[in-house]
C-alpha cells in the first residue's frame, strides 16, 4: 500500500521546523495501523506494520504460529499452509502473513493524519515547555489576549500565558490588545499542555526591572542586598557597591532620576525608595525609614528589636500612610521596629522614673537616710540591685544590720542564696 508522497515531504518538513524525528512519526503511524488492523482481525491477533520512509510503502502483516493441528485460526496456521509461504518452516515457527491492505487505504490516511496532528501537538507542547521552563525568573513582553475567571490571558507569541488575579496589582487595569510586561513565575505541565504563569506583584519582578535598567546591577557591580514591596503602593530597595568608585544609590537612580523613573513607570507609579545597605543595624534601620529623620535608636539585640525615636513632626512621616513606611522598613532590615516621637519617649521615661521612684520609696520606707545614703554609695539604690545582692554584700555596708536587711528582703524577695537553696530542694 502506497502512502501519499506528500506525506513523506511533510515528515521531512516537520523534522526540520518542529524537531519531530521522522522515525518517531513512522513508529507512531505503524503502531496506529496495528491498532486499526486488530479492530478488523480481532484484538488478540498479533499484527505488525512497516512503513518504508524511502518509498512510502506500507506493509501490514499478521503473525501466526505454525502448528500441525489448528485450534485458533486467529493465532495459528497449519503446517501445510505455512509451507506455501516458506517451504522450510517447521511446527513451532512463526510466520508473517501479509494482509491485503487495500481496505486499509482510507484508515491508513486517516491514521497518518491523526498521528501527525497528535505528534505535532506533543512536539509543540514540549518545545514550549522546554523554552519557557528555562526562563522562569525572566521578564517577558506580551499582549493582553483576553480574560478568564479573573485571570489575564497574555499572548507571548509562541504560546498564551496566564496572569492570575493574585499576581495582578489591584489598581492596574488592562484591556484587550494592551502591551504588558510580566515576570515568569512558573511553568507547569498539565493535560492541556504547558501552562506559563506570570506575575506583576512578585518582588523579583521589581529586582529584574532594575537588572534591565541599571547596567551596574546587571554586571553585579551594584548588588541589591534586600528589598521589600507592597505592589502598587511602595517599595524599598537596599543597595551596596562592590566598587568603591561607584555610588550604588546614584547608579540606581540614574541621571536626573532617569533609571529609577523607568522602573516606576513600568510599575505604573509605584513609589520606590533606594537606600544604601549598611552593616551597622542602627544606621541601616535609620536609613530605611527615609524620608523621615531619626533622632536616636534603642537596640534590643536579644529580641532583634529597635525602638526608634523621631522628632514629633517626623512621626507621621516615619510611620507612613497606614503604617506602610515602617512596615516596609521592618521587612527590608529584618528588625522589629517601634517608632516613637520625642514627646512620647520623654513621657514614657518620666512615667518609668516615677514608677521606679515610687518603688524605691516603698523599699526604703522606715529606713534611715544615713543607711539609704550608704546603700546608694555602694551602688544599691534600686530594687533590682538589692534583690541581686547577697546577704554578705549588704551586711558589709556600714550601719546596715540584720533587722534592716530582713525588712529589705521582705520587700524585694528572697536573697540569691536562698533562691538557689529552694531550687535545689
Amino acid at each position: 500500500m502506497e502512502v501519499n508522497q506528500e506525506l513523506l515531504l511533510i515528515f521531512a518538513q516537520l523534522e526540520r521546523e518542529k524537531g519531530i524525528e521522522q522515525e518517531a512519526l513512522i513508529e507512531a503511524i505503524e503502531a496506529a495501523l496495528v491498532t486499526a488492523a486488530r479492530k478488523v482481525y480481532g484484538s488478540g491477533t498479533e499484527m505488525l506494520a512497516r512503513l518504508d520512509k524511502e518509498t512510502g510503502q506500507i506493509e501490514i502483516y499478521q503473525r501466526k504460529m505454525v502448528t500441525i493441528q489448528v485450534e485458533d485460526s486467529s493465532m495459528e496456521i497449519s503446517l501445510l499452509e505455512a509451507r506455501q509461504l516458506d517451504p522450510e518452516v517447521i511446527p513451532g515457527d512463526e510466520v508473517e502473513i501479509e494482509i491485503d491492505a487495500n481496505e486499509f487505504g482510507r484508515i491508513a490516511a486517516q491514521t497518518a493524519k491523526q498521528v501527525i496532528v497528535q505528534k505535532l501537538r506533543e512536539a509543540e507542547r514540549e518545545m514550549i515547555y522546554n523554552s519557557y521552563s528555562g526562563r522562569v525568573g525572566e521578564i517577558v513582553n506580551g499582549i493582553v489576549q483576553g480574560f478568564s475567571r479573573g485571570s489575564i490571558i497574555v499572548d507571548l507569541g509562541k504560546t498564551e500565558a496566564e496572569l492570575p488575579s493574585k499576581e495582578q496589582v489591584p489598581r492596574e487595569r488592562y484591556k484587550q490588545g494592551d502591551r504588558i510586561k510580566c515576570y515568569i513565575l512558573d511553568v507547569k505541565q498539565n493535560a492541556k499542555g504547558p501552562q506559563v504563569i506570570l506575575s506583576r506583584t512578585n518582588i523579583n519582578f521589581l529586582l529584574e526591572l532594575f537588572d534591565l535598567e541599571v547596567p551596574e546591577v546587571a554586571e553585579n557591580i551594584v548588588e541589591i542586598r534586600s528589598a521589600a514591596r507592597e505592589p502598587g503602593g511602595r517599595s524599598k530597595v537596599a543597595v551596596v557597591s562592590h566598587d568603591p568608585n561607584v555610588d550604588p544609590v546614584g547608579a540606581c537612580v540614574g541621571v536626573k532620576g532617569s533609571r529609577v523613573q523607568s522602573v516606576v513607570n513600568e510599575l505604573r507609579g509605584e513609589r520606590i525608595d533606594i537606600i544604601p545597605w549598611l552593616a551597622d543595624p542602627a544606621l541601616f534601620v535609620s536609613n530605611s525609614l527615609s524620608p523621615a529623620q531619626v533622632t536616636r535608636v534603642i537596640i534590643n539585640e536579644a529580641e532583634k528589636a529597635m525602638e526608634v525615636i523621631v522628632a514629633d513632626e517626623e512621626l507621621s512621616l516615619a510611620i507612613g500612610k497606614n503604617g506602610q513606611n515602617v512596615r516596609l522598613a521592618a521587612r527590608l532590615t529584618n528588625w522589629n521596629i517601634t517608632i516613637k516621637s520625642e514627646t512620647q519617649a520623654t513621657e514614657e521615661k518620666d512615667a518609668a522614673d516615677e514608677t521606679s521612684k515610687a518603688a524605691v520609696d516603698d523599699l526604703f520606707a522606715g529606713v534611715s537616710s544615713k543607711i539609704q545614703s550608704a546603700l546608694d554609695e555602694a551602688g544599691y539604690s534600686a530594687v533590682e540591685s538589692i534583690a541581686k545582692a547577697t546577704d554578705e554584700e549588704l551586711l558589709a555596708i556600714p550601719g546596715l544590720g540584720k533587722k534592716t536587711l530582713e525588712k529589705l528582703r521582705e520587700r524585694v524577695g528572697a536573697s540569691p542564696k536562698e533562691e538557689e537553696k529552694e531550687e535545689g530542694e
